[in-house]
């Protein structure tokens, strides 16, 4: 029986090491995500093991974030424009979740790729463009904390119209850098275990390799920067004035350091591994190691509507006034 791409990992096992002449040579084999999956990377229940994890962090993110965008748009008293930021990351998460996290999910049950080369490319442009768009969000949020806490344009403030800006910009930034792949700079391929695919890290090509650069610069190292600069000055001010700031812009400044704190632990991973073997191509990287750091990223969508939700005094309003309401609504229905 001759192996094809279509064929269950734990089965390729067996026919590559036949084929191939045995473990030891399967052994040394050379990983790279350049290359239709030819072998199983690991055991089967280390793919059920992935799988059934992804699938409890992408359930759970389509459906908090979901719950914070319905949540938003029903109640007039939360559309502030720091919670415009807030709602466009929710919605770039959730669509990470749902076009990112749920067909890999799948592949990584099944142990390969099984969606064909559209898929792949496909399932990368839109984890990478909800990604981005996701940190774009974060850099958005961080300037409005920034100039709402530290003031650095005197009186001017943080206006709805400013965050509507910062929204379509995230979007618009995002979709500018993702689509060159598609179009010839640059491509997407298999990564980590085989199961999913994201930028093609390890092309030797000087094109591909010229647009990995600009478009770690420009959408990881410039928002990450603006992210870390706003935030040192924010923190700074906090304990500069720890008793003149206004208690409500405190709580406010907490909920979002610890919902960029999260979010940076769960995507510095990659980007690190990205960067690491746009640096030094032949560097060699356990393909169950690589696959960690991508799992975190789709992992990633549900830490911020859970901080948003705990930490936000304005969302406990909101959640008092719909119990209040509910309570309302029952004793009407029952007195009828």
């Amino acid at each position: 029986k001759t192996w094809h791409p279509q064929m269950p990992a734990f089965a390729r096992k067996k026919v590559v090491m036949r084929e191939q002449g045995g473990e030891d040579r399967m052994n040394s084999a050379r990983f790279s995500p350049n290359l239709t999956m030819n072998m199983a990377i690991m055991p089967r229940s280390g793919y059920s093991l992935f799988a059934a994890i992804l699938g409890v962090f992408s359930v759970a993110g389509i459906l908090l974030n979901a719950l914070v965008i319905i949540v938003t748009l029903r109640h007039k008293q939360l559309r502030q424009p720091l919670n415009y930021a807030l709602v466009n990351l929710a919605v770039a998460d959730l669509g990470c979740a749902a076009l990112g996290g749920v067909p890999t999910v799948v592949t990584t049950a099944m142990g390969y790729f099984s969606l064909g080369r559209i898929g792949c490319v496909l399932e990368a442009f839109a984890v990478a463009f909800f990604g981005i768009a996701a940190l774009c969000s974060v850099a958005v949020i961080a300037l409005d904390r920034y100039v709402v806490v530290c003031r650095p344009l005197g009186t001017v403030t943080f206006q709805t119209k400013h965050a509507m800006a910062g929204v379509a910009a995230s979007w618009v930034w995002s979709f500018i850098w993702n689509t060159p792949p598609l179009f010839g700079w640059g491509g997407y391929e298999l990564e980590g275990v085989q199961t999913s695919c994201g930028p093609d890290w390890y092309s030797r090509d000087l094109g591909t390799r010229s647009f990995i650069i600009c478009y770690f610069l420009f959408c990881f190292a410039i928002p990450f920067s603006t992210i870390v600069v706003s935030y040192t000055s924010l923190l700074h001010k906090l304990f500069a004035q720890a008793g003149t700031t206004a208690k409500a812009e405190v709580q406010v400044s907490r909920m979002v350091v610890v919902m960029v704190l999260a979010f940076l632990l769960t995507w510095l991973p990659y980007a690190s591994f990205a960067l690491s073997v746009v640096i030094i191509p032949d560097l060699y990287i356990n393909p169950v190691i690589a696959a960690v750091p991508m799992y975190l990223t789709k992992c990633s969508t549900v830490f911020n509507p859970i901080i948003y939700i705990f930490m936000n005094r304005q969302s406990h309003q909101t959640q008092s006034l719909m119990s209040v309401s509910n309570e309302q609504l029952d004793k009407s229905t029952f007195s009828l």
